[in-house]
């Protein structure tokens, strides 16, 4: 593999376990949070007060009620509706419930709908780590039917889950209180995490994207990865419309004949993506480039395997939003074992549920149409750059009653000094 960026380091001694749609996934986050017995970090874009939202409020209300010392940040756009008996009796119970909002609101509403923060991680005592795409809402579970999303994301054990809990200790910044006991306060708040023992052989790193000194550290781990490929890329990821670079390394890959395979969305949960995605269809396509369309449901996944050793699962899509605005989070893997795992599920996914497009089904390449696809494309990838030049870049958590704009009770208070 080349020479990853500097801002990352790979951490051994790691085991991961990829888990597969909510019914992998929210049974072994509940389980751990019902097993955590000083420390619960959880980070997600959506929290819905559903099925799913409710199962994870009884967890967190109960590890709570044990004197678990909890912290929640959720982002203000993708949870705006959670009602104040949700939020209410979380922090009656004592967690510190946070919310991502980068500006305040105007007359009631957002004013930067382009913001977010998009990552999806759970630490529990500094031992355990989930990360990955999968929110907790019921549309993640099989059983919500045609919508129901395709996702991924992996348990972590091992050495990198303090790097993870130092990550996420920082990410709250002044808004976490100091703790109450010598064993929870221990080291923490000085950022040295414990380093949990080495459980497995796996070589990895979390890779995160910001708006300050990490801005294209996931995409430029995404082109090392293509560009020391010899045999195989399978990119599996939901909203496809990366830069230029990132492009180019796909079609110089296929061209000098590595097996490259990307699952786009055949089902999209909004048009524009899959019109978005076809204006890259013909030149990759002409490259030599498979593109398949998941066509069983909504593709939500955003992991990658590169040749027999290199894997990523994580919050970020490769589109403008996750690679220029959005706070994501990923994680890089080096072992053959999870490798060869999360190739046979996406190999699985292509050979049942998706349908292979050729070249004769990319549009014409009329004068006309390169003009428009160039306005479209070049338009398309700015605009969330423009969309972003103001506010400041710099992420703001609030209270939910903050927020709303309301006065905070005096819980609220306590929760958040």
């Amino acid at each position: 593999m080349n020479t990853p960026p500097k801002s990352s380091r790979w951490v051994g001694g790691n085991r991961f376990e990829l888990l597969e749609n909510g019914e992998e996934f929210f049974p072994r986050v509940f389980e751990a949070i019902a097993q955590a017995e000083r420390e619960v970090l959880l980070e997600t874009f959506i929290l819905f007060d559903d099925k799913v939202g409710r199962q994870l409020h009884a967890a967190l209300l109960a590890a709570a009620k044990r004197g678990v010392s909890i912290d929640v940040t959720i982002d203000g756009y993708g949870s705006p509706d959670l009602p104040p008996r949700f939020t209410g009796a979380l922090i009656e119970a004592g967690v510190r419930l946070h919310v991502f909002e980068p500006c305040r609101r105007l007359f009631g509403l957002r004013t930067k709908w382009f913001r977010r923060m998009h990552r999806k991680l759970v630490v529990v005592d500094g031992v355990r780590a989930f990360v990955g795409g999968i929110n907790y809402s019921a549309d993640h579970l099989a059983d919500f039917g045609p919508k129901a999303k395709q996702d991924y994301a992996v348990q972590i054990e091992g050495p990198l889950v303090a790097h993870i809990h130092r990550f996420a200790t920082q990410a709250l910044g002044e808004r976490r209180p100091p703790r109450a006991h010598w064993w929870q306060r221990r080291g923490l708040r000085e950022g040295a995490s414990p380093v949990p023992p080495a459980v497995g052989d796996a070589q990895a790193m979390l890779v995160t994207r910001d708006n300050h000194e990490h801005r294209d550290d996931i995409e430029r781990h995404y082109r090392a990865a293509i560009r020391s490929a010899r045999r195989e890329v399978i990119i599996a990821n939901a909203y496809f419309f990366p830069g230029y670079r990132l492009l180019r390394e796909l079609r110089r890959a296929a061209q000098r004949g590595v097996d490259v395979k990307l699952v786009l969305q055949g089902q999209p949960d909004m048009p524009i993506v899959k019109w978005a995605a076809e204006l890259l269809h013909g030149p990759l396509l002409r490259a030599g480039v498979q593109i398949h369309e998941y066509c069983r449901r909504p593709l939500h996944g955003k992991v990658a395997v590169v040749d027999d050793e290199w894997a990523t699962v994580g919050s970020s899509n490769l589109d403008p939003l996750s690679l220029a605005l959005n706070l994501e989070a990923n994680v890089v893997i080096l072992d053959a074992g999870f490798n060869r795992q999360l190739r046979e599920r996406l190999h699985t996914l292509i050979e049942k549920d998706c349908k292979q497009l050729d070249a004769s089904s990319a549009p014409p390449r009329t004068a006309w149409r390169l003009v428009l696809d160039f306005a479209a494309y070049h338009f398309t990838r700015k605009f969330p750059a423009w969309a972003g030049w103001l506010p400041a870049h710099t992420p703001r958590l609030a209270s939910p009653d903050e927020v709303e704009g309301r006065e905070q009770p005096a819980v609220g208070h306590r929760a958040h000094p």
